[in-house]
C-alpha cells in the first residue's frame, strides 16, 4: 500500500452505535494503521467519538479524504454510497459497510469510482474467525443439492431494546436489505451467483427468499427483524451429494474480531493489488439481487 505516511491513515464515516461499538475501537485497536479521524453529519457526535478513541474529529468530509489513505464507512447506505464514490475519486481505499446501497444505480455508481482504488464490504460473516473457515471448506464441495438459511433478527422484538432499532433507514428497508445480505454472502460463494429470485412477504418485515444459483442448486432464506425473542437466531445447512453440513457458531470471537480481519484483508488487497472477493464489485451484486427479490413483491427499486 501506498501511503501519505509511514503506516496507513484510515478515518471513519459515521458516529453511530456501529461505530462506536465496532468500528471505531477495531480501527483504534489495529496495529497495522492508524486512525487519522472521525467524521460524521453531527459534529458534536463526531468530536465526542473522536475524543473517545483518541483522533480528532473533521469539520468538511474532503479534508478528511485529502488526508488519510482509506476510508473505513459507518453510515446508512445510501448516506455511505456517494461518499464512498467522493473518497474513491480522492484516492482513499475504502471499507465498506452492507450493503453498499439500496439501489443499484447507488451501488454501481460506487463500484466504478472504485475501480483504480482496493474495497472490501464487511459482511460479518465472511470475517468470521469461525464462519468464514466453515463457508471456504464448502465452497470447495461440489454437488451441493440446496439449501435453506435464516437470519431471525429481534431487534424490533416486543420489549426489545437494541440500539439499532432507531434507525430510520431498518425501518424503512426491513429484512430483505439489513440481514439479506449476510445470508447471500454465505451463499453465493458456496452455491455460485443467483440466476432466479422470488420473495414472499411474511409476519411484519420477514421476507422468504426462493433462489436458483448458476451451479443448479436452489436456497430459501428466511429474513427478519421482528422475531419474537425466543424465535431468533441464525443458522444455514446445506444438502447435497456429500451430506448435510450446518453453520458452526456464527460470531466466533466477535465482531471486533471480525471487523480487525477485514481491516487486514483491505490492507493486503491495497498492497497486493489483488481484489478481495467482498470487495465493492461482490457488493453490487448483492444489491442487485435485493433490488430483483423487492421487485418481484411489489416494493420497487
Amino acid at each position: 500500500m501506498t501511503t501519505r505516511t509511514a503506516q496507513p491513515r484510515i478515518g471513519l464515516l459515521g458516529t453511530g452505535p456501529w461505530a462506536q461499538r465496532v468500528h471505531g475501537p477495531a480501527l483504534a485497536a489495529h496495529p497495522g494503521v492508524e486512525l487519522a479521524g472521525v467524521w460524521g453529519r453531527r459534529p458534536e457526535a463526531a468530536g465526542e467519538l473522536a475524543q473517545t478513541l483518541g483522533t480528532r474529529a473533521y469539520a468538511d468530509v474532503d479534508e478528511l479524504f485529502a488526508e488519510v489513505d482509506a476510508v473505513a464507512v459507518a453510515l446508512p447506505p445510501d448516506v455511505q454510497a456517494p461518499l464512498a464514490v467522493r473518497a474513491a475519486r480522492a484516492g482513499c481505499h475504502l471499507l465498506l459497510d452492507k450493503p453498499v446501497a439500496t439501489t443499484v444505480e447507488g451501488a454501481r455508481e460506487v463500484a466504478e469510482a472504485a475501480g483504480e482504488v482496493a474495497s472490501v464490504v464487511f459482511f460479518t460473516l465472511r470475517f468470521s474467525s469461525a464462519a468464514a473457515p466453515w463457508i471456504d471448506e464448502q465452497a470447495g464441495v461440489d454437488g451441493w443439492f440446496t439449501a435453506s438459511a435464516q437470519w431471525l433478527g429481534t431487534i424490533y422484538a416486543p420489549g426489545g431494546s437494541s440500539p439499532y432499532a432507531a434507525s430510520p433507514w431498518r425501518h424503512e428497508k426491513g429484512a430483505l436489505w439489513d440481514v439479506g445480505p449476510h445470508a447471500l454472502s454465505v451463499l453465493l460463494p458456496v452455491l455460485g451467483d443467483v440466476t432466479e429470485v422470488t420473495a414472499a412477504r411474511g409476519p411484519e418485515d420477514t421476507t422468504h427468499l426462493l433462489l436458483r444459483h448458476a451451479s443448479g442448486a436452489s436456497s430459501v432464506a428466511t429474513l427478519s427483524l421482528t422475531a419474537p425473542e425466543k424465535a431468533g437466531g441464525v443458522s444455514v445447512e446445506l444438502r447435497g451429494e456429500s451430506g448435510v453440513a450446518t453453520l458452526p457458531e456464527v460470531w466466533g470471537e466477535g465482531p471486533l474480531d471480525a471487523y480487525g480481519r477485514a481491516i487486514d484483508a483491505l490492507l493486503t488487497s491495497a498492497r497486493t493489488g489483488v481484489p478481495h472477493p467482498c470487495d465493492v464489485r461482490f457488493g453490487l451484486r448483492v444489491t442487485e439481487i435485493l433490488a430483483e427479490a423487492s421487485r418481484t413483491f411489489g416494493q420497487g427499486k
